[in-house]
Formats: C-alpha cells, structure tokens, sequence
C-alpha cells in the first residue's frame, strides 16, 4: 500500500508512512541496538562511549558526550559538533535532520523533536507522520526539561531557560524562556564583563 521510498519523503519534509520502506526498519533497529549498549556502559567504560557515538550518529566531534540514558528515533540523522555535552534523559526524535553546533551544552531531559503528526484526525490514525529539521547554532545553552519542536532554529550564543517550549526560532545572542519560548534579553557587553571578572577572581584565589 504505501511507497518503497518512505526514507527520502520523510527527510525532505514530506508526509510519509513508517511501513513499506526496509531502509526505515533497518536504521531504527541499528539505533535501538547501539542506543542499547551505549546506554548500558558503566562509570568505568566511559572510553567506548564516543566510538558507539561514532556508529550511532549521522557525525559528531571528537568531544561528544551524553550522559546516559539518552534516546533517539534513529540516531544517523543527527549531526554535532565539537565540545558537545548533554545531561542524562535527552531524546533526540530525529526523522530529520538535527544540526547542533560546537560548544553546546544541553540540560538534563532536554527533548529535540523533529517529527509530527497531522492534525486531521483521520489521516493521523492511518499512521502518517511529517517532520521538519532542527538546527542549533554555536555556544548554545538549553537549560533542563526544554522541549524543541520542528522546524525551530536557534542562533549562535543563546541561552534557553529551563523548562521552555521552544516553538519558533530564537535569534542569536539572547536570553530565551517560557512557554511559548520568547526572548527576555539580549546578552550584552556587560554580562561579558561581569563573568569575565567572575573568572579572573576565580584564577586568582587559585593560583
């Protein structure tokens, strides 16, 4: 009934059908089994982390981290970059494209979702989905349980407050939060100065 071409319809953004396409079924089974493992690695196996990290994602850095659990829809549609941590419980729904950029840092239960669903409730129970990519941009922190929905893009330096629902995109260099997410502030000149200073001080009663 459905097409054999349901992968490529759902990462261009199309409506597209789980069933009927082998390469779906096989990308989801290698997530569930690499997710698995990664998830199941003690305090004492962190090295093999990044080389199941390697496997599992569509590419990532070479200071990739997320602390266990965390869970993906297929794990090879995410893309990250360098300096990457996130707390434990993230779910990445990727059923399109997840960009995130270098030095970012996400919260505890932080949940990216690129998929959705239609809103006529006829053809959402015949199993249809549809998606939209996600991108975050550099030196970006998102505080605990955000949830970031399709289609959101989220500018270089931005901060997210915890517990935001990020429904449209945020620009860059703000501070952002709220249900819906909206920008409270830009980050300014003296928010440099003032934690440069914090660190100096640091640095010096640590010398």
């Amino acid at each position: 009934m459905y097409g054999k071409d349901e992968k490529a319809k759902m990462l261009s953004g199309k409506l597209y059908h789980v069933s009927g396409d082998e390469r779906l079924a096989a990308d989801e089974k290698k997530c569930r089994r690499l997710v698995r493992l990664y998830n199941a690695l003690t305090e004492d196996e962190k090295a093999q982390r990044l080389p199941l990290l390697k496997q599992l994602l569509g590419g990532c850095g070479t200071r990739c981290t997320f602390e266990p659990p965390v869970h993906f829809d297929y794990g090879c549609h995410t893309y990250i970059g360098e300096h990457f941590y996130a707390n434990f419980d993230c779910v990445i729904l990727d059923v399109c494209k997840v960009t995130i950029g270098e030095q970012v840092r996400l919260g505890p239960r932080v949940s990216i979702f690129t998929v959705g669903h239609p809103i006529d409730p006829d053809v959402r129970a015949e199993g249809f989905c549809c998606g939209k990519p996600v991108t975050i941009g550099n030196n970006v922190w998102v505080g605990g349980h955000t949830v970031i929905n399709p289609g959101v893009t989220i500018g270089d330096n931005t901060v997210i407050g915890s517990g935001s629902v990020v429904t449209k995109d945020i620009p860059p260099n703000v501070i952002a939060a709220g249900v819906p997410c909206r920008v409270i502030r830009a980050i300014t000149p003296e928010d440099r100065a003032f934690w440069e200073a914090q660190r100096e001080e640091y640095l010096a009663t640590n010398e």
